[in-house]
């Protein structure tokens, strides 16, 4: 697999569906094809648009599309997208409204590298801007950078998050979505160590990784089965010629892609034959529930090998993080360092990539902090999706991080923090994990990606169908010390 002809095959056979899906198109546009009165002709007209449609997205990065919001004024002022420290493997950007006061609220949304673009945080960011100045960390496809410009793996990403936090200074608030919630609290311990005036004042880890042994899942059961040898030999190819990234190992995007798709099969293939048929009648638009969902969830990037492979080993295998023995640049970080960060931890009941308790544990971990600076939530009948995007998201638990945030804002030191009111009054005690059946997947929702178990079923964190809302409202989360689970 590690030969550039193998990359640009993957591609050959990607622009030839799309060409095929053109030429599909245009034949059942074709005026003349009217006189046969067959609708075997709108079918194949709708087969090739959206056949198309499909392929082209997979090489296209989505825009971010932010509409304007209203201020305080009452005004709507537009969103523009600014690039704040730009670095060869991902830069910093921030969301600015022209004509309106800065937000007290900075937030900083650490995005997964997950085979898709931070565009995958979306609704997370639309939901944010009313209320708050965020910033979010938007990494490169890695077929597009250099290999002059070296390595990329578990330990520069630690780096590279550590540098923007301390670059956006103390009053900031950092939400870290998945994959991204170990190597966020990594990123503190340095902090810790190296400058403790930078650390953020809050950190909200979102259905992450910390330990994946905490609540099996099909993720932990893929990461355990398999060799980093198998991996690495089946996964990993180089990038192909007519890339700036020619010659870099990655794990190709269109790959990762394969192998969301084959994890739900039947749900994809019922989403687009009803998308075709919705086609041939002329019911489908461009902006339509299914356009909306597959035009994120079909971009895919490459992921660097050595990022892709290291976090399968060192994240899931060795479970560094969960040990508290992980390591940047030969050093060992110390999680028990960070003293003055209160930190919230949100799960979905029904989350099955990073199942109820694996985030949680970070709690256990962090033994310099004070009880009354640790907060959980598990959210009643949510998926992975839901807790960070979806109408979980917006409705519950959105409001209980604002309020989190709004708790935390003062310098450590001036008094207490406050974990708030409402549903989370602290740390969570571990108890059984809950069933992590999914509800009845929606036509045009599916699994979100993790770069940490996606080989031919990379178990990943693309939009997973998003569970029911719970009719009872968001459980209390009980107090006292949590209990790190096996």
């Amino acid at each position: 697999m590690k030969y550039m002809p193998t990359y640009d095959l993957m591609e050959s056979v990607r622009n030839t569906n799309q060409w095929l899906g053109a030429t599909a198109r245009a034949m059942g546009d074709y005026p003349a094809m009217a006189m046969t009165a067959n609708p075997a002709m709108q079918i194949l007209r709708a087969w090739g648009e959206v056949t198309e449609r499909s392929f082209e997205r997979m090489v296209a990065k989505p825009d971010w599309g932010i509409p304007s919001i209203t201020g305080p004024d009452g005004k709507d002022h537009i969103v523009r997208v600014e690039t704040v420290l730009e670095r060869p493997f991902g830069d910093l950007i921030r969301f600015t409204t022209p004509g309106r006061k800065a937000p007290r609220r900075r937030v900083l949304l650490v995005a997964p590298m997950s085979g898709h673009y931070a565009t995958l945080l979306r609704k997370t960011v639309i939901s944010l801007l009313p209320d708050c100045d965020v910033h979010i960390t938007d990494w490169h496809n890695a077929r597009d950078i250099p290999v002059s410009a070296g390595k990329f793996d578990v330990e520069d990403y630690t780096k590279y998050v550590a540098e923007f936090m301390r670059h956006l200074g103390p009053d900031l608030h950092v939400i870290a979505v998945c994959q991204p919630v170990p190597l966020t609290l990594a990123a503190t311990a340095m902090l810790a160590e190296d400058d403790a005036a930078a650390q953020p004042r809050s950190l909200t880890l979102i259905g992450g990784p910390v330990d994946p042994d905490a609540a099996a899942t099909d993720v932990t059961d893929f990461g355990s089965r398999v060799t980093m040898g198998q991996l690495e030999h089946s996964m990993i190819q180089r990038v192909g010629f007519k890339y700036k990234g020619v010659g870099r190992e990655v794990y190709p995007g269109l790959l990762q892609l394969a192998s969301f798709i084959a994890m739900n099969a039947s749900t994809h293939a019922q989403a687009f034959t009803d998308q075709i048929f919705r086609a041939a009648h002329g019911k489908a638009s461009e902006h339509d529930k299914h356009n909306q969902f597959y035009d994120e969830y079909l971009a895919v990037m490459d992921m660097t090998a050595e990022f892709y492979l290291s976090t399968v080993d060192r994240v899931f295998k060795s479970r560094d993080i969960a040990r508290n023995a992980f390591t940047v640049d030969g050093r060992q970080l110390d999680l028990g360092k960070i003293t003055s960060v209160a930190v919230k931890i949100v799960e979905g009941e029904k989350d099955d990539i990073s199942a109820p308790g694996q985030c949680l544990a970070a709690l256990d971990l962090l033994t310099g902090l004070p009880d009354d600076k640790k907060a959980a939530h598990l959210e009643p009948g949510a998926g992975h999706y839901g807790i960070f995007a979806g109408s979980s998201w917006r409705n519950n638990i959105r409001p209980l991080v604002l309020e989190f945030i709004d708790a935390n804002s003062d310098a450590p030191g001036k008094h207490t923090a406050k974990l708030g009111s409402g549903s989370d009054t602290g740390p969570a005690k571990k108890t059984a994990p809950p069933a992590t059946s999914e509800a009845a997947a929606e036509p045009t929702e599916a699994k979100a990606p993790d770069p940490a178990a996606a080989q031919a079923s990379a178990k990943a964190e693309s939009p997973r169908p998003e569970a029911k809302p719970a009719t009872a409202k968001p459980g209390k989360a009980k107090s006292g010390k949590a209990k790190q689970g096996s």
